[in-house]
């Protein structure tokens, strides 16, 4: 129901509908039968002829094939039908007895006229007939259902272009990269197939082209930043040597920290039979030992498919960043039915205004906004867990906990077996 194709083709069918009820209310108003009163009129002079020509001619009844007989019975005279019509009668100023007949039997044939030596004259008349409604229903229900299907697919044919453009976004690889689509199909499905194309190109171009830059500047810093460590060494007074070897302990770890996010974006991974728990509990070991405050909560078993190596570095990484900022995490590990495994690094922390939630993934980012380096870090980490993670099919998202703190959910799909 939200989707632009389908609004469009309701508005569409709509619009059509409701110009056929238009068409529909006309055509009834022109197919209707005639006021009762000009039929009845119409009637009472009929009699009235009839009964000036048999008083004249009473022969005339056999050649124009007129039915003379008794006085009609009681049961076959419609009381209402006759009394219109005597009335119409009376209006017109004619003198004619008759009667309108309501069940036509034998020689009865609709009309009865009495003529003046007490015979009647029974003649035929065309009645209004019944509203032709169903036929009519049938008719309409037919342009209907051809207006709706005209509008379907002329609905289908104008929303292609923008389904290409949806297909096309959903595509897009994790690593940004956007597929090159088979230009095939009508012409203007085509023409959008071909614009796609040539704007992906470029895109692709311009991403390859930033991550060779940034790969590039990571590595040429190594070079100046080696010459300054052994320049450093020769410094005389302990405290500044200290200071010029802990900031060039910095600037490698940001080069360094720049050439994984770029290797993470360009490189696949091998995918194999990975056991999520085990790295799990490594991660946890490997943490506390280096005097960080965390705890492992419970660990379901999950095995995906993917690069240990890379997913042992983006849980490293989510869970080092938890305990470091967050006072202290504890990590946990459930299944989500048969499809997915869910991690969950919970951290007692003072958590992250929530007008920059939807920025901690981006790369050099900081909660403290004067940018102060409060903590040691790059501002890469979170940016290269979630490149691996999305790179393995999965999700990461990052929420303020009601009581207090961040947690991260990682979601990884299982390896069908």
């Amino acid at each position: 129901m939200g989707s632009l194709r389908t609004r469009f083709t309701i508005l569409l069918v709509v619009a059509v509908l409701l110009v056929l009820v238009i068409a529909t209310f006309v055509t009834t108003q022109l197919l209707r039968r005639p006021s009762d009163a000009l039929f009845e009129q119409a009637l009472a002079e009929k009699a009235q002829l009839a009964l000036m020509l048999l008083d004249e001619d009473p022969t005339a009844a056999e050649r124009l094939h007129i039915v003379i007989g008794e006085a009609p019975l009681p049961a076959w005279i419609d009381r209402k039908r006759t009394e219109g019509l005597a009335a119409a009668a009376r209006q017109n100023g004619y003198e004619a007895e008759m009667a309108m007949l309501s069940r036509p039997e034998n020689e009865a044939r609709g009309l009865a006229v009495r003529l003046p030596d007490g015979r009647w004259a029974y003649l035929v008349f065309p009645g209004p007939g019944p509203f032709p409604l169903w036929p009519l229903v049938a008719y309409l229900t037919l342009v209907a259902a051809g207006v709706v299907a005209v509008a379907v697919y002329a609905s289908e044919v104008m929303m292609r272009p923008l389904r290409v453009l949806d297909e096309a976004i959903a595509k897009i690889r994790p690593d940004g990269v956007i597929p090159e689509m088979t230009e095939e199909g009508p012409m203007e499905v085509r023409t959008t197939v071909r614009t796609i194309n040539k704007l992906a190109s470029r895109l692709n171009a311009a991403m390859a082209s930033r991550m060779r830059l940034v790969a590039a500047a990571g590595h040429d810093m190594r070079t100046p930043m080696t010459r300054m460590r052994l320049r450093a060494e020769f410094v005389t007074e302990q405290d500044d040597r200290a200071a010029w070897l802990k900031d060039l302990d910095e600037l490698d770890q940001i080069a360094d920290s720049a050439i994984r996010l770029v290797r993470e974006e360009v490189s696949p991974h091998m995918h194999e039979p990975v056991s999520l728990d085990g790295l799990v509990q490594e991660v946890v070991t490997e943490i506390s030992e280096m005097g960080l405050p965390v705890q492992k909560g419970e660990i379901t078993t999950a095995i995906v498919s993917g690069a240990s190596f890379a997913l042992k570095r983006a849980l490293r990484n989510l869970v080092v960043n938890a305990a470091t900022h967050g006072q202290g995490v504890e990590v946990s590990l459930s299944l989500d039915g048969d499809e997915s495994a869910i991690l969950k690094i919970a951290d007692q922390g003072p958590g992250i205004p929530t007008d920059l939630l939807d920025r901690v993934f981006e790369p050099f980012f900081r909660v403290d906004q004067a940018r102060r380096k409060l903590i040691p870090g790059a501002g890469l980490g979170l940016a290269i867990a979630r490149e691996i993670i999305e790179n393995h099919g999965g999700a990461i998202e990052i929420v303020n906990r009601p009581g207090g703190g961040l947690q991260q959910t990682v979601r990884l799909p299982l390896l069908v077996s």
